[in-house]
């Protein structure tokens, strides 16, 4: 589906560091600001336990998970919507991505230096969102002065819409990010063509060392009061840990997450979480040839599903043949399935659930 995360944050908290793990592409992560200049790119999968365990009932020939892309964007500073530290080339990255992943250091280590001479992880957040909401400023300042000169033909539409901007304007003014502003769906659909930075669902990561992966201090405690009372999520990580996990084989693995009592990784959870903030689900297709997870929309209808798999699929739609999940686990095939009137026909205004196994009928 070419779904991207964006990886932001100050100098030296960990971004790149991350990025290696997340991917496994080892690109420089090195104790300097601007290490990173033009942003780095890894596919991953999205781990989902129903993928290998549909695939052990099937035994295909090829298991194909589906996968979300992240990329690695440049560390901002302060002043960067004012092109600081090149910081108008870094922000005008995060527009080309679906959600933000912003990383804050919420750990002590005299051998990294920060690029503001303390640990503060609540006025580094401050800094980055605050350069985000100018960047998106900018950008509608300049939208606004051209639609004051169209809407002096009177148009209804360009009024409508310059008066949209205007409001805006005034919220980013307010330390509003646009995600949060009350909108119309005709609003939303006008001011998505902008691509405006704080428009796009976020993710905050505070990266802590070994010892404080199983609890918090106090930079922790205070940024995730911060991050639940603004709406959003925390994702505490160590990247150190999580990119020596990367190098490890899966039983290692295993074996040292237990060591620190956690269940899975901490990548595994942001990823999972940033599924999610996207609003996507997974439904599979199931042969002997291959098991395959799909990205679709939450919310997405039968033909839409189709069309993942090829144009002409949407295009001649008929019907599709559904299991749920659970069934499919329960009766361990599709034949012991249809025997036990577990496969329903459903058509076009069918909404697809996360998990559900599909066969497409088609004619073109």
């Amino acid at each position: 589906m070419g779904l991207k995360c964006g990886i932001l944050g100050l100098p030296n908290v960990g971004k790149s560091t991350l990025f290696n793990s997340i991917s496994n592409n080892q690109v420089e992560a090195k104790n300097f600001p601007f290490c990173t200049i033009d942003p780095n790119f890894g596919i991953v999968e999205v781990p989902d336990s129903r993928l290998d365990t549909l695939s052990k009932l099937v035994n295909p020939e090829n298991i194909v998970p589906t996968t979300i892309e992240f990329a690695d964007i440049a560390g901002l500073v302060k002043g960067a919507s004012k092109g600081e530290g090149l910081g108008n080339k870094f922000l005008s990255n995060l527009k080309e991505v679906d959600a933000l992943i912003h990383v804050i250091r919420c750990f002590e280590d005299d051998n990294i230096t920060h690029v503001n001479g303390k640990i503060d992880p609540l006025y580094d957040k401050e800094i980055i969102d605050y350069e985000l909401l100018l960047k998106d400023l900018e950008t509608i300042n300049k939208q606004i002065e051209k639609y004051k000169k169209n809407a002096k033909s009177g148009n209804k539409e360009t009024i409508s819409n310059l008066e949209t901007l205007i409001n805006c304007e005034k919220k980013l003014k307010n330390n509003v990010a646009i995600r949060n502003i009350d909108l119309s769906k005709e609003d939303k659909d006008f001011i998505k063509g902008f691509n405006l930075i704080t428009s796009k669902p976020i993710i905050y990561v505070a990266n802590v060392n070994e010892d404080f992966i199983s609890k918090d201090n106090d930079y922790i405690k205070n940024l995730k009061k911060c991050v639940k009372n603004e709406g959003f999520q925390l994702i505490k990580i160590s990247a150190s840990i999580e990119e020596q996990i990367s190098q490890m084989e899966e039983e290692d693995q295993n074996i040292f997450l237990n060591e620190y009592g956690l269940k899975e990784s901490g990548l595994n959870k942001l990823i999972k979480a940033s599924y999610s903030l996207l609003g996507l689900i997974t439904f599979f297709t199931a042969g002997l040839k291959e098991v395959k997870a799909w990205t679709i929309k939450k919310g997405s209808k039968a033909p839409q599903g189709a069309g993942k798999i090829h144009s002409d699929f949407e295009r001649g739609f008929i019907k599709a043949e559904v299991i749920k999940y659970d069934n499919y686990i329960k009766y361990k095939s599709e034949l012991n399935c249809k025997e036990n009137g577990k496969i329903n026909l459903e058509g076009k205004d069918y909404v697809i659930d996360d998990g559900d196994i599909i066969h497409f009928k088609f004619n073109v």
